[in-house]
């Protein structure tokens, strides 16, 4: 009998890892679907840094549904320890991965930096970085892509399909067809649900048949608001914060998030409503996969790029004309003189670091800054601190007082809400078994009993819980 054990993102929503033990003929094959980091805080840093162990070797196949890093981040970690397999994905999550792994990669090295140099003086013992460069590119060596729908033979006899989940580029609900006990098994993996509301994905595809569904629930308890309603909330806070005269810092991932709120911003500015004189997108990370999207817009969604009369010709020139990219760190630090007028989008979207901290510095305490969320922020990261709403905060050794108002826009979420999710669970036949995860506890609970409304029957795995296919 095949098996899958839930190894991450159980009661949490990063981390993803599930381990799938195939009942093939001659042996059982492991395969690992999804190698995520852990974020938010010292347990996080603590799951991240245990070992695989013999697990490492006695993979013989990874299976990658998007390349955010809470799915993929630990994958150059599996390298270092002895995986030499094949990592499946799509062309799209293969592209990210080389742009989020080698960002991941210089980020853990300037961190041990500074651990160390502290170490030393403590007299305490040096620490590695969970992986560098040299993993990573070891490990994109090993990506095999995929195109949508085409079937990929896997070890054991089990099957692979990619259907487009429509949350960022690449990104994929992940169908297995597995052999169990003598009968054809089929797990399927939503990955992350996408918004149907958002902008340049395309809907996420409905999948039929299962016997077992694997749902993320990170927004199971709660619906986004309209999308026009969230277009124009965002578009009186930028104005206020006009009128107020302070600069607007809007955290954002680097991976979606970002391109979709440039796309809002270029649609404000061409309808006259974008007042601010300059947007900074001050993200090296942010910046190269801004650029790939445009590389593969065919992939995107039509419609929505016909707004902006860039599908035909790729011309971008006047995308968002006051659009300045910001790479070197000279050029971040220089917008650090600019005291009103500017909106900085910049790294990381949980503000658990980049350059979105540096700014932190500069505006926080500035009751005419305005803060703008527009992302989900897990449990024990600092932006969730802000957005429940502390006084006080640590920043870079600092500690700042929250001066700036907090505006908390969550209808630009990639993530489909509790009725989508809802929704595309109906369109299962036969009944199969569904396991949450991908959510914090409440969310999943409320995920839980919206579903059970419906007459689907879900439960909600524990690490470490083991189940038949």
């Amino acid at each position: 009998m095949s098996t899958l054990t839930f190894l991450g993102a159980v009661g949490e929503v990063t981390g993803s890892r599930y381990l799938l033990e195939v009942d093939g003929n001659d042996r059982t094959h492991k395969l690992l679907l999804e190698c995520g980091l852990h974020q938010g805080g010292i347990d996080a840093d603590e799951a991240n840094a245990r070992p695989f162990g013999k697990l490492a070797r006695e993979l013989e196949g990874v299976v990658i549904s998007h390349g955010h890093l809470d799915h993929a981040g630990l994958l150059p970690k599996l390298v270092r320890e002895g995986y030499s397999g094949p990592i499946h994905c799509t062309r799209g999550t293969r592209d990210l991965l080389e742009i989020m792994l080698q960002d991941a990669a210089f980020v853990m090295a300037k961190d041990v930096e500074w651990e160390n140099k502290w170490r030393k003086r403590q007299d305490k013992p040096l620490v590695e970085p969970l992986y560098d460069l040299d993993d990573v590119e070891r490990t994109l060596a090993l990506c095999e892509f995929h195109r949508y729908g085409q079937p990929v033979n896997l070890p054991g006899g089990a099957t692979l399909v990619f259907r487009d989940a429509g949350h960022i580029l690449g990104s994929a609900i992940v169908e297995l067809t597995v052999p169990s006990g003598g009968q054809q098994k089929r797990l399927v993996f939503s990955g992350d649900l996408g918004n149907p509301s958002s902008v340049l994905m395309r809907d996420p595809d409905k999948v039929y048949e299962a016997d077992v569904v694997l749902m993320e629930s990170t927004y199971g308890d709660r619906d986004h608001r309209p999308l026009d309603e969230t277009l124009e909330e965002f578009a009186q806070v930028l104005e206020k914060a006009h009128e107020a005269g302070g600069n607007v810092l809007i955290p954002a991932f680097a991976v979606g998030r970002t391109q979709e709120i440039l796309y809002h911003l270029s649609v404000l500015y061409h309808e006259g409503r974008l007042r601010q004189q300059m947007v900074f997108l001050d993200s090296p990370m942010a910046i190269k996969v801004t650029e790939l999207y445009h590389r593969a817009r065919k992939a995107l969604d039509a419609e929505d790029l016909k707004v902006l009369n860039i599908a035909a010709s790729g011309d971008t020139s006047q995308y968002l004309p006051i659009l300045r990219m910001t790479r070197t760190v000279e050029e971040s630090m220089a917008i650090n003189r600019i005291h009103g007028g500017a909106i900085i989008i910049a790294g990381a979207g949980m503000c658990t670091g980049g350059r979105i901290i540096h700014h932190f510095r500069y505006n926080l305490e500035k009751p005419n800054t305005r803060l703008v969320i527009v992302g989900f922020q897990a449990a024990g990261t600092l932006g969730r601190q802000i957005v429940d709403g502390a006084q006080r905060v640590r920043v870079l050794g600092q500690d700042l007082a929250v001066k700036a108002k907090v505006h908390t826009i969550g209808g630009f979420s990639a993530h489909a809400g509790q009725t989508d999710m809802i929704g595309w669970a109906g369109a299962f036949r036969n009944n199969p078994r569904f396991y949450l995860v991908h959510g914090e506890p409440a969310a999943q609970e409320a995920l839980k009993a919206g579903l059970a409304e419906s007459a689907i029957k879900a439960e909600i795995p524990a690490y470490g819980d083991r189940i038949e296919l």
